[in-house]
């Protein structure tokens, strides 16, 4: 059997234990010191931490009003600096603050575990807007590009990435072909289909003024592919009428 003695000690031991950490929780349990824009809150965790239940998101808005996120300073000043991102917690399905953000970025004991955006938690409309916070890579295929960014990306991730080429013209047999060789010098914004030992354009024009057409200039509103002479129902043929 226990002696007494050894019980009332270990019970001594924890409430020393609980009575340091509500006396000193800063040293017992922080995972590691504040953001500077929290400093001041360094020693007051329970400012955004409710007793026994951890961070709150109703104690974060009690000073963050989710109407200035982004716009405005929690005094009330308007935010004249550039922010890395447009206000958009204006946008979210519902307010979880720790669904994204810890306000201890350098753990002490723990791996600092960075937690990306999910874009799932913006609503449909704001989740459908890329351009809202994004910005397309500069190069000629996304520069202007009238398709919407779900065309070929996911919210997952950037990459990898997706493009259907068949639905402006499949890429079938000998069309199988690289980038190069219909769209020169790399410029995906506009294409050739000239150049290869089928397609010369004299030979082209003039197989095409039998059949009455002119200025060919859009190959790829007729032919969809290589499989027969016409597209998804000849649409868009110029001809001498």
């Amino acid at each position: 059997m226990t002696p007494r003695w050894v019980w009332l000690s270990i019970g001594v031991g924890l409430a020393a234990i609980i009575a340091l950490i509500f006396v000193f929780p800063h040293q017992m349990v922080s995972p590691g010191d504040l953001k500077p824009a929290h400093a001041a809150l360094q020693q007051n965790c329970l400012a955004c931490h409710a007793p026994l239940a951890g961070a709150s998101t109703e104690r974060c808005v009690a000073c963050h009003t989710v109407a200035d996120i982004g716009r405005r300073t929690t005094l009330g000043e308007l935010i004249k600096r550039p922010v890395a991102r447009p206000p958009f917690h204006q946008t979210l399905i519902s307010q979880d603050c720790m669904a994204c953000h810890t306000d201890h970025p350098r753990p002490r004991l723990t791996r600092n575990l960075v937690r990306s955006f999910d874009h799932a938690l913006l609503k449909p409309q704001a989740r459908a807007a890329c351009s809202t916070c994004h910005s397309a890579p500069r190069t000629d295929f996304h520069r202007g590009a009238p398709l919407p960014c779900s065309q070929c990306h996911s919210v997952q991730a950037w990459k990898p990435a997706t493009f259907d080429h068949s639905r402006y013209f499949a890429l079938s047999g000998p069309h199988d072909a690289s980038c190069s060789t219909c769209h020169v010098g790399g410029n995906t914004r506009a294409f050739t289909c000239y150049g290869c030992h089928a397609h010369q354009q004299g030979q082209i024009e003039a197989e095409h003024r039998e059949e009455g057409i002119r200025n060919i200039q859009n190959c790829v509103r007729c032919h969809r592919s290589a499989d027969g002479e016409r597209g998804e129902g000849g649409q868009g043929r110029e001809r001498d009428d």
